[in-house]
């Protein structure tokens, strides 16, 4: 946007997590809203700037709601102010924009806007787009069923390109292979002539269709047309909803093979970049382009020449268990705002259709109107630590525009005194204030404040910067994701070698040829899927030599690889790990890297691309630092606690190995993608997260030693009574500390008391 906006006015600039393009020349600048908040701390009636556009504001993200909260704060004392001191400072104007935002939330909000704010409604450009719902909602398999509606999409309307929404990757991963196998033997016939043919025959077909109905253009519709008005708002879609269940487009007989190529194309957003823009460039000529899609393609991108929609309905979500501290990721119903802004796709270009896998009746009973704030499913330290930086001491009475429960803002606070950032009193302390400059997550700056200790520092940053980002190494069954994606990059070259081909004699020919290499290559393929799978296993515990107890140092030996190799694509490629990921790790790195260099100017710290692997002495201060930042997310082997369940010694791996977390009654296991999976099972762990799946899954785990929780984790630990040895003037004393809800029994603690002046003073053995 900034790029666009710059290039016509040649005002603007950006600032992002990673870089800045800004000046004091600059007139517009396009952000973050993250960035926004840090500028709030350090001027908090942000002078710089007359008037502030927050856009998409219907995504609701954690830190756009607190930006809005905060920024209503700012409007009014701006306002007083510019009455006071006239001239000297301007009222702040603010503009939320949004396609679907529920208005409600920010004009009756009294704590939010005192004055309710004015609401312009600006028609969008928008072309109609035919609703055609299911006569039935699949009970489970709708990616078969958004299988087939491409299918007959693409057998029987006219040209125009198809947007696919599913929930995940391997949802596109499976409709993927299934259209390519389809529709791959078209490829061999396909000469310039050929195409040149079938152009002319579509053109002719689009021509006498041009005034094509929502009823004629329908598989197996209720019908509903939108968008006549060009307005892209939820009352559009709603507002024509006479819905009849009658056959179309399944009344026009068996389904015929297509006569033109599939383009297929997946879109997620842990896709490498070049394969993201993809879906941007024209396709192979004489082709239809098809995109497989998650809700990436919702609102944030516009692809061109889409003019079919299919919806599965469905959003894979992160779920938060605030008691628990387990996450999920869930599989829910979108809502009606996010399901128009999937139809609107359609219309971008041209008229267009959307082909929703549910019925109306779900649509119109099981939607919700809006989807839930991020404030209410999400962890909120991170925004609660900001707001005490910025001196907002009673969060409970900032103007939320959808407040989070109660519980919820005492879990993060509570969070917060074990990392040291509050005190008893919730107040922020100066531990707080500096871990607040840092922008990554509190338990990460925990992690950066101590990581000096025995030079650490940089691996510290290292491993900072990887969490932040994420598991950089593709999982074992998307390996064949890798060979998909190849061979759709070289059957694309494929398509414009075909070019050449002179008559149809050579065409038979070259199908022949193809028919007889594609089984050779199907033998080979199965081969070669053997060996990328040993390769990989390979590879794994290859990373995992550096240290064998921590899922975290497996992921810092291969950052450090990546560096030393000069963050080569070949090195992507032989270690099973995502560029995208990788890139983006090493550009965080170099930015918290400046961040400690300019907040602590004492401290001599730079990225080296050549950095030596960790001592054995600073890996186990390495994992010392990890159960600082994680000291809430300790979990021990159920057979030390629970005197029922089996003891470790009858086990030779973690595998069954139920283990009991200081929150949740429930079992949770080591993950069989940890380096400990196959270890002898450690009696006590920190993990960096808790999934739900089948069982409960803990991820990111590092084996710790008991006595550090004593010593990193003071406020979750309480004492028992004394055990004391008198020797003269001095007294030996053995405390035996608890640790967590559960009270854990740790290691006692020696303690020497000494005699002075009558009274005993202790101090540590």
């Amino acid at each position: 946007m900034s790029k666009r906006v710059a290039e016509e006015l040649s005002l603007t600039d950006k600032e992002i997590r990673y870089n800045a393009t800004t000046s004091s020349k600059t007139t517009i600048k396009f952000m973050t809203d993250g960035v926004l908040l840090r500028e709030l701390a350090g001027d908090f009636l942000l002078s710089r700037y007359s008037a502030i556009i927050i856009d998409e504001a219907h995504e609701r993200s954690l830190n756009t709601d607190i930006l809005i909260g905060v920024v209503s704060r700012v409007l009014r004392l701006r306002a007083e102010l510019s009455e006071e001191e006239k001239g000297r400072i301007r009222p702040l104007k603010i503009i939320i924009m949004s396609a679907t935002l529920r208005v409600s939330d920010f004009t009756e909000n009294k704590t939010l806007f005192k004055i309710p704010p004015p609401v312009i409604n600006v028609n969008a450009r928008q072309f109609p787009v035919s609703i055609h719902f299911n006569k039935r909602t699949p009970k489970i398999d709708y990616v078969t069923e958004a299988y087939k509606k491409v299918c007959k999409i693409h057998t029987r309307l006219p040209h125009g390109g198809i947007l696919v929404f599913l929930t995940g990757q391997n949802e596109i991963s499976i409709i993927c292979k299934k259209l390519r196998k389809k529709f791959s033997n078209i490829r061999a016939s396909g000469s310039k002539q050929y195409y040149q043919e079938q152009q002319a025959m579509n053109e002719s077909f689009e021509k006498s269709r041009e005034n094509l109905t929502a009823k004629e253009a329908d598989i197996e519709p209720e019908e509903l047309a939108i968008g006549d008005d060009e307005e892209d708002e939820p009352e559009t879609f709603e507002s024509q909803s006479e819905d009849t269940e009658e056959e179309g487009f399944d009344n026009g007989g068996d389904e015929q093979e297509a006569d033109v190529p599939l383009h297929v194309l997946p879109l997620y957003s842990l896709l490498p970049i070049q394969a993201q823009m993809r879906v941007f460039e024209s396709p192979p000529e004489g082709t239809r382009l098809c995109v497989i899609a998650t809700n990436i393609a919702e609102t944030s991108l516009t692809i061109p020449g889409i003019k079919y929609v299919v919806d599965c309905g469905k959003v894979k979500e992160r779920q938060y268990d605030i008691a628990t501290n387990v996450q999920s990721y869930r599989i829910n119903w979108i809502s009606k705002a996010s399901a128009d802004q999937r139809a609107g796709r359609a219309g971008r270009t041209a008229p267009g259709h959307c082909y929703r896998i549910y019925s109306s009746t779900v649509f119109h009973e099981q939607f919700e109107q809006f989807s839930t704030p991020e404030i209410l499913r999400m962890p909120i330290e991170g925004v609660v630590l900001q707001m005490k930086a910025m001196n907002i001491d009673t969060v409970a009475n900032f103007p939320f525009p959808t407040p989070p429960d109660r519980n919820q803002l005492r879990k993060a606070e509570k969070l917060l005194v074990n990392l040291g950032a509050l005190d008893e009193n919730n107040r922020i302390t100066e531990l707080g204030r500096t871990m607040s400059t840092f922008p990554i997550s509190p338990r990460f700056a925990k992690m950066l404040i101590i990581g000096p200790q025995h030079g650490c520092l940089p691996y510290v940053i290292a491993i900072v910067s990887l969490l932040s980002v994420g598991d950089p190494f593709i999982k074992d069954y998307q390996l064949e994701d890798l060979d998909d994606t190849a061979r759709e990059h070289k059957d694309d070259r494929n398509e414009n070698e075909n070019d050449n081909v002179k008559n149809d004699d050579e065409d038979s020919k070259l199908q022949a040829q193809e028919l007889s290499q594609i089984q050779k290559s199907k033998i080979a393929e199965k081969e070669q899927r053997k060996l990328k799978r040993s390769e990989f296993f390979k590879v794994q515990k290859k990373h995992a030599g550096l240290d064998p107890t921590s899922d975290i140092l497996k992921f810092l030996n291969v950052v450090g690889a990546y560096e030393y190799a000069g963050g080569t694509d070949d090195f992507c490629e032989k270690n099973f790990v995502r560029q995208k990921t990788m890139q983006e790790i090493h550009k965080l790195r170099g930015q918290i890297t400046n961040l400690v260099s300019s907040n602590c100017p004492n401290i001599d710290v730079y990225v080296d691309p050549k950095m030596k692997p960790p001592s054995k002495a600073q890996l186990k201060v390495l994992r010392q630092i990890i159960t600082a930042g994680f000291i809430d997310q300790v979990a021990v082997r159920k057979g030390l606690v629970d005197k029922s369940a089996n003891a470790a010694s009858s086990f030779s791996s973690t595998r069954g190995v139920a283990y009991t977390t200081m929150w949740s009654d429930e079992d949770a296991f080591i993950h069989p993608s940890s380096v400990l999976y196959h270890a002898e099972p450690p009696n006590f762990v920190v993990y960096q997260e808790l999934q739900r799946t089948t069982k409960i899954w803990m991820k990111g785990v590092t084996a710790i030693q008991p006595n550090w929780l004593s010593k990193l984790g003071e406020s979750l630990c309480t004492h028992s009574s004394n055990t004391k040895h008198h020797k003269d003037a001095e007294m030996i004393s053995f405390v035996i500390p608890s640790f967590g809800p559960k009270s854990w029994e740790l290691p006692p603690i020696k303690a020497i008391a000494k005699l002075i002046n009558g009274r005993w003073v202790y101090g540590k053995a």
